[in-house]
């Protein structure tokens, strides 16, 4: 369970920031509990992208307490305020970073629903693959079948020989002037102040972004291996994405037989772009799910 933690990252209200203790060590995590007198449905783990954090997901949390939905979303290892190795990059390989997913789940103490965003999405598979038992569904949020598009690809690759040659304060100092893509760096989220973005790039360590890029530029199409996991799924985006055209999205829910919702005047991040109608298609499609699938 969660342990209060003093964090500039104010969490919404009635949520709680704090420390989820795993057996892979402890977690940043924004914790927020099932609306007052709204039976509860059950738990989802959020789980976000390249650059992101917890804090993505900040406009989420409210409207799916009122569904009856418990949301813990966490910083993953090296990401914002959760701790890993600045220069190692070994702890950071997409089957060690799966495994803190399985950790995370465990330690919610029930069967949850997972939703990875972006590079969440594929840690997520990569999770699920491993090991699909601790799920009661997957939602894969703007998170393609294999690697990203070119353009993106490239944006990536500039971001990885920056980092080479220049500190993190240097790199932003750049991405500021240039216009950092939706990939790389991102938009301003919900709630998350430009100081706060700053920091949340400050804190996340080098060594993440460099061995998480290389996964997103070489990430093999899986989904065969996905459709044969007993669990239901939901492929949603945005109505527009660089990162992965909606053909493949749709493409891959075809594969997958998933639910498909494309949220309207949402891109890359349906979760800030248009978090109302996000988070209706999220629940509704929870409540879908009974115990006995998984």
């Amino acid at each position: 369970m969660t342990h209060p933690d003093s964090s500039p990252f104010a969490p919404p209200a009635g949520a709680r920031a704090g420390r989820l203790a795993t057996a892979r060590g402890e977690f940043a995590v924004v914790d927020m509990p099932v609306a007052p007198g709204v039976v509860p449905r059950g738990t989802a783990l959020l789980v976000p992208g390249y650059t992101g954090s917890k804090e993505d997901f900040a406009l989420l949390h409210a409207p799916l307490a009122e569904r009856g939905y418990r949301t813990v979303a966490v910083d993953g290892r090296g990401q914002n305020e959760s701790e890993g190795p600045q220069d190692d990059e070994l702890p950071y390989q997409q089957r060690e970073l799966a495994r803190d997913v399985l950790a995370q789940a465990a330690a919610l103490g029930e069967r949850v629903h997972l939703l990875g965003h972006s590079l969440g999405g594929q840690l997520c598979r990569a999770a699920v693959l491993l090991d699909h038992t601790p799920f009661r569904s997957f939602t894969l949020m703007s998170s393609g079948p294999a690697q990203i598009s070119v353009s993106q690809e490239q944006r990536v690759k500039l971001l990885r020989d920056a980092l080479a040659v220049m500190t993190m304060a240097q790199v932003w100092d750049v991405m500021q002037t240039m216009g950092p893509p939706e990939e790389v760096g991102g938009p301003a989220r919900g709630p998350v102040s430009p100081e706060q973005l700053r920091q949340r790039w400050l804190n996340t360590r080098p060594a993440q972004l460099l061995a998480t890029g290389r996964q997103l530029c070489a990430e093999p199409d899986r989904v065969a291996e996905l459709a044969e996991v007993p669990l239901p799924f939901h492929v949603l985006s945005g109505a527009h994405d660089d990162t992965w055209p909606l053909p493949l999205l749709d493409d891959m829910a075809v594969r997958l037989r998933a639910r498909r919702t494309v949220v309207e005047g949402a891109e890359h991040s349906p979760n800030a772009d248009q978090p109302a109608a996000t988070a209706e298609a999220l629940a509704d499609f929870w409540d879908t799910v009974t115990d006995a699938e998984g």
